[in-house]
């Protein structure tokens, strides 16, 4: 058990992942204070001081007693600025994989070595080839 254990744990994709949760992890906290600290702010002074966030339905005379749809309306606007984000994060780390490919595609371009069998069995299938009428 303590094997198979193992050779669960080293393999490639359980590696991978738990070091895309740890990093998902500290990306998340930068993510949060982008739009917290600057998109949210910024947007409130673009509205003029306006928040979404300050929207409620109140119940009666008490504070307490408030139906607050404004906050829910701000989660799903954080969420979308949040998504937006990972987009962006996302496809610039997209290009600079790109570039970064493209040297290695060009080196791949060399003609390939056949070995003896491949090249017996091109001559045999070009001769084949000759002898069919019509072709």
């Amino acid at each position: 058990m303590w094997d198979d254990f193992k050779k669960f744990a080293v393999r490639g994709n359980v590696l991978d992942l738990a070091i895309a949760v740890v990093i998902g992890a500290a990306f998340s906290k930068i993510v949060t204070s982008l739009v917290e600290d600057l998109i949210v702010p910024l947007t409130g002074i673009l509205l003029g001081g306006y928040s979404v966030a300050d929207w409620a339905y109140r119940f009666g005379e008490a504070e307490d007693a408030a139906l607050r749809y404004g906050e829910f309306f701000q989660a799903i606007i954080d969420f979308f600025i949040v998504t937006f984000s990972i987009f962006l994060v996302i496809r610039l780390f997209s290009k600079f994989k790109r570039k970064e490919e493209e040297p290695q595609e060009a080196g791949k371009e060399e003609p390939a070595v056949l070995d003896t069998k491949e090249e017996l069995l091109t001559e045999i299938r070009d001769l084949l080839a000759k002898q069919k009428p019509g072709v």
